[in-house]
């Protein structure tokens, strides 16, 4: 397959794997993804860590991608939304765990329609006020003018609570909620038998947790997801396999997109000044630069769609049973839709029009709670005049799906 340019006279670009998790790790991604959109953008890579893939780098192709779910496939047997597909069906002894968001329609529909109204206008609203105490209570459990780490006190543990509460997880256990978010998220996981076989232990430990959480609330139901699962004749009688991808999905989704966005808040903000005094003098501004704020961090910087019958997007020809990786990181940062897209601009009058929850049948239905808590951080610091500064570099994870931060030691500090 030949690689695709946009200047058909020019000879084709060598092919480029931003799959590898140095680019993320070492914070050099922009680069790569720059040349890409600017001569590649949809570009066949023969050779990878996780196999052959097409690369999708700019906005408008993975619009087109995700709006065409008949032709681009999210199936887990087809491989999953993640970049692993080819490796995850070399490996032995492998969990499978099918996932609304890894099916297509009609499956796909049900089970999605069954969790959607948890996360609905009114739903999301009922949970402020819970969440501003819970907000307010760690921000002034933290000390001022002493570094710690952001990532530990504050993205990990508003992210874990949230979690806790909806699916009703025990309060003092849930920090293991984070434990196995990073490893259903870790696709690096996948590429070794050791690495698959710390995941599968990891999950096979989570399985057994909500599995006797589900017994539990056979018995006894509630409000919280499980219950709602229970209740559905959509997904009550799903296997184990299927019942611990959903609870994957859910957790990787509100713990993983939430926390690093919360990190990526800090570290974007302190690289861009004059917008973050711009945003503390206004904080009216909150709302809008929460949404650009998820663009510039994009914390899952890709999905994956299986081709299912021979196709073209944009003039370039793929083939059924090709892999296609849908670059949201890149896409949020396409100059032909972003103006100076590599910067923070809080009152950017487009942010909403980032990729990061995905586009279509397939969107991020949690992405009103994430906005929710992060605007809630944004307010409840300005409320106390408190900015967080980073100390140093962060580390950031060392992988091509979840785009984030393990550590971050910043200071407090009171402006105004």
């Amino acid at each position: 397959m030949a690689t695709a340019a946009l200047d058909r006279n020019a000879p084709p670009l060598a092919p480029i794997d931003v799959s590898r998790p140095e680019l993320y790790a070492q914070d050099r991604w922009q680069e790569p993804f720059r040349t890409l959109r600017a001569q590649a953008p949809i570009q066949y890579v023969p050779d990878s860590p996780f196999g052959p893939y097409w690369s999708v780098s700019t906005h408008k192709p993975i619009v087109k991608i995700e709006a065409l779910p008949k032709i681009f496939s999210s199936g887990w047997e087809y491989g999953g939304i993640a970049i692993t597909g080819i490796v995850d069906r070399l490996m032995e002894n492998e969990v499978r765990m099918p996932m609304f968001i890894a099916m297509d329609p009609p499956h796909h529909t049900a089970q999605r329609r069954t969790i959607a109204p948890s996360f609905g206008p009114s739903e999301v609203a009922a949970m402020k006020a819970e969440i501003q105490q819970r907000t307010g209570e760690v921000l002034d459990s933290l000390p001022v003018g002493e570094a710690f780490d952001w990532v530990d006190r504050v993205s990990i543990e508003l992210t874990t609570g949230m979690l806790a509460k909806l699916f009703d997880f025990p309060w003092e256990q849930r920090h293991k909620l984070t434990y196995w978010s990073d490893m259903g998220g870790d696709v690096e996981q996948m590429t070794t038998p050791e690495g698959h076989a710390r995941r599968n232990a990891a999950l096979t430990e989570m399985g057994e947790a909500f599995g006797a959480l589900w017994q539990e609330k056979v018995a006894n139901p509630g409000k919280d997801l499980i219950s709602v699962m229970l209740q559905s004749d959509a997904m009550n009688h799903m296997s184990q396999q299927e019942f611990m991808g959903n609870l994957i999905l859910l957790i990787v989704g509100g713990n993983d997109t939430t926390r690093n966005s919360m990190s990526g808040f800090v570290w974007g903000l302190s690289q861009f000044p004059e917008e973050r005094a711009k945003l503390e003098a206004d904080p009216a501004l909150i709302p809008n630069a929460v949404q650009e704020l998820i663009r510039w961090q994009t914390p899952l910087a890709h999905m994956r769609r299986t081709v299912l019958e021979d196709t073209e997007v944009d003039g370039v020809p793929m083939k059924k049973g090709d892999k296609v990786v849908m670059w949201y990181i890149s896409a949020n940062r396409d100059e032909a839709v972003f103006k100076d897209a590599d910067a923070i601009r809080v009152d950017r009058e487009n942010a909403r029009r980032h990729l990061s929850f995905g586009y279509g049948i397939h969107r991020c239905v949690g992405a009103r709670v994430a906005e929710m808590q992060l605007c809630t951080l944004l307010e409840e610091m300005g409320k106390r005049r408190l900015r967080a500064t980073p100390v140093g570099e962060p580390e950031r994870v060392p992988a091509c799906f979840v785009h984030g931060y393990k550590k971050m030691m910043v200071e407090l500090s009171h402006y105004g």
